[in-house]
């Protein structure tokens, strides 16, 4: 090493250096698991080009960096479960804070700013190649999932305060009447697809209904298990737990799309929570009305 590098600046590229092994780690580990042959080259080239950004810090700092492995299983298991698109643009995120430290390291080591360049690049080819099938569902899947958290946030609530104690059949009206409107969302889904000549059709009615689907299971499990435990004052548990839920889907969800899609998260959660938790106060007020003033109680 001809030039002197102070103590500060090496031990920042020695963090690089692990950093850059480790995520060609994660690319090459993706790569393997991708079936998309253009999508599959891209992640390849990538993870060569980390590998090498590696070779050149070790140039540097003399060592041999092994990568840390349990970051990368994390990224390859987060690639499988929700998707590489989601898990690359997490890892990116995490990369994107470290982008400044480039032009300070290029004080003492110019190559820095052409790995800067490269980096920005893989930004580039990363967002023309992310074509992921349920990326391209995700109108598909925010229809199911606004729709149900809408509609039995609602139904639950106004249910609850109509029907007394009687949880269980709190449970199975909620239970019914998602388990139709999966059915009519998904149907509704496929008919306009159809008629705008989607080719997809069937499968945005599939994305639609599953969301809905699995949102309903969700939103209606605290009353089952409520209703069979028989706990006194049970319904107010399980009314609690529900729209806690639904604040953890909604979350849950919303940082996914802002990962995955580079979207403001902060936007879109309000929007859907405000929605979900103003339509389910609308029906909790209908019930007591209806309870107050005709005196149902089931």
């Amino acid at each position: 090493m001809e030039n002197k590098i102070s103590p500060k600046t090496l031990k920042i590229i020695e963090a690089m250096q692990q950093g850059e092994v480790t995520e060609s780690l994660v690319y090459a580990g993706i790569a393997k698991h991708c079936k998309d042959p253009a999508n599959k080259a891209i992640l390849e080239k990538i993870a060569a080009d980390e590998a090498r950004h590696g070779k050149l810090w070790e140039k540097y700092t003399g060592k041999t960096v092994k990568p840390n492995k349990r970051r990368a299983r994390w990224f390859i298991f987060l690639s499988r479960l929700l998707g590489f698109t989601f898990a690359i643009r997490r890892m990116e995120n995490a990369e994107d804070a470290a982008q400044d430290i480039y032009s300070e390291v290029a004080k003492e080591i110019p190559e820095a700013l052409q790995i800067e360049s490269d980096e920005q690049r893989h930004e580039e080819e990363l967002i023309s190649m992310l074509d992921e099938e349920r990326l391209r569902f995700v109108g598909a899947i925010v229809l199911g999932l606004n729709d149900a958290l809408v509609e039995l946030t609602g139904a639950l609530a106004g249910f609850t305060m109509a029907y007394g104690q009687n949880i269980k059949l709190i449970a199975f009206s909620g239970l019914i009447t998602g388990l139709a409107a999966a059915l009519s969302m998904a149907a509704s889904a496929y008919l306009s697809a159809s008629a705008d000549n989607d080719k997809d059709s069937k499968k945005s009615a599939i994305y639609t209904g599953f969301a809905y689907l699995i949102t309903v299971v969700l939103l209606v499990a605290p009353y089952l298990i409520f209703g069979y435990l028989d706990v006194p004052n049970g319904k107010w548990y399980a009314l609690a737990i529900m729209l806690s839920t639904v604040v953890l889907i909604i979350a849950g969800f919303n940082y996914y799309i802002s990962v995955a899609k580079r979207l403001k998260f902060r936007k879109r959660f309000f929007e859907m929570f405000l929605i979900s938790i103003g339509v389910a106060a609308i029906s909790f007020l209908i019930g007591l009305l209806v309870n107050k003033v005709f005196g149902i109680t089931i």
